[in-house]
Formats: C-alpha cells, sequence, structure tokens
C-alpha cells in the first residue's frame, strides 16, 4: 500500500534512531508489503456484508503483525479493572511502539490519539506494556471515498487537525501514517437485496 506520514513531536526522526529503526521497519515492511492484488483477492474472499476495503486491510495488518511477533489487542493496564475491557487496548503492540488501526467513527479520533500516550507514559494505573512512541494508521480521505468507507469514519487529514489543540495531551512523539486511495482499483457501493456490499471495480 501506499501512505503518508506525518510527524508529531519528531516521531519519525526518532524512529529512525538505531534504537527504534529495526522495529520502525518492521512496520513499514508491513505497509509495502499488501500489495493492491492482496487487497483484492481478500476483499473478494470476504463473506457477508463487505462494503468498505476496512475489513481486508484490518485483517491483512493483523496476520502480518502477529507473523512478526507483534501482540495484538495488547492491554495498556495491568490491573484487573481496565486489562479486560477493549477499549483500554492497544491494536498492535512490541516494545517500544505502540499501534492503533484507527477506522472508526471520526468522534473517536481524540481517544485514538490518546492510547498511545498511555502506553508511553507513566500512570497512577499499573502498566501491563511500557512504550515510547506510538503510530497510528488511518485513511486518508482519497481512500475513503475509493475504498467505500463509511462517511463518519475519521480520515488522516481530520487527525493532524486534531494535532494543535491537543498538543498539551497527546505528549509522547507519535507517527500518523495516512493509507492512500488504490490506483488500479475502487470499491463501488451496490445495494443487493435490501443490503449495501461493495464490488471491485477496475480502473
Amino acid at each position: 500500500m501506499k501512505y503518508k506520514i506525518h510527524s508529531y513531536r519528531h516521531g519519525e526522526i526518532i524512529l529512525h534512531e538505531a534504537t527504534f529503526l529495526p522495529i520502525y521497519n518492521e512496520v513499514l515492511s508491513v505497509l509495502d508489503g499488501i500489495s493492491e492484488q492482496d487487497l483484492i483477492d481478500r476483499h473478494n474472499s470476504l463473506t457477508g456484508s463487505k462494503m468498505s476495503l476496512s475489513t481486508a486491510i484490518n485483517q491483512l495488518l493483523k496476520e502480518r503483525f502477529i507473523g512478526l511477533n507483534w501482540q495484538e489487542e495488547s492491554p495498556i493496564f495491568q490491573d484487573t479493572d481496565y486489562e479486560s475491557e477493549k477499549h483500554w487496548r492497544l491494536d498492535f503492540a512490541k516494545v517500544p511502539l505502540s499501534i492503533e488501526v484507527a477506522f472508526n467513527h471520526g468522534e473517536a479520533i481524540a481517544w485514538n490519539l490518546l492510547k498511545p500516550v498511555l502506553a508511553s507514559e507513566l500512570n497512577h494505573v499499573q502498566k501491563a506494556i511500557q512504550t515510547e512512541i506510538g503510530i497510528v494508521i488511518v485513511a486518508t480521505k482519497a481512500m475513503k471515498e475509493a475504498g467505500a468507507f463509511d462517511g463518519a469514519v475519521g480520515e488522516y487529514e481530520k487527525f493532524l487537525r486534531y494535532l494543535k489543540p491537543l498538543s498539551s495531551v497527546l505528549t509522547v512523539p507519535m507517527v500518523i501514517i495516512g493509507l492512500e486511495a488504490p490506483e488500479t482499483f475502487k470499491v463501488q457501493k451496490v445495494l443487493t437485496d435490501g443490503r449495501n456490499s461493495g464490488n471491485i471495480v477496475m480502473l
């Protein structure tokens, strides 16, 4: 997949330091290794409702990060009051990085940005993992349109607008990665038997 990168609090500069670069390269290799044909094949293999590319992307990212020994659904806190609840979990983690894949409603943007901060800052609640830098993977506006994402999904451009007003809260370095639209196909919404689905249309 093609993508654009926004560095927050010098996140990308830090990720190119010797301590972080090998694990950062794992993240980039996962993204670089997902071809447009991979997306088409996975989307077409899905059964049931499959309107947007989000499920295909999520599945491919999950398989490939787990294949590199990233921890899926990593709890941020060790306290039993928090560790079992999904919203206190990271999508993926491997010390010293935490990753959120955010294809959810735009109202969750602040929370998606805050979770890597919780994982990287000291806290009054006992931590289950201690990371240092966060990576947030989101869809660009162009990917939302070409991939038939729900219009309410928070896109890359909107994530970037949140960084300035939240700067006093978002205290750790981060990299925001915006997934670009495919160049060879798009997903077209169709209504079949009263249900929306998405068909691959080659360009």
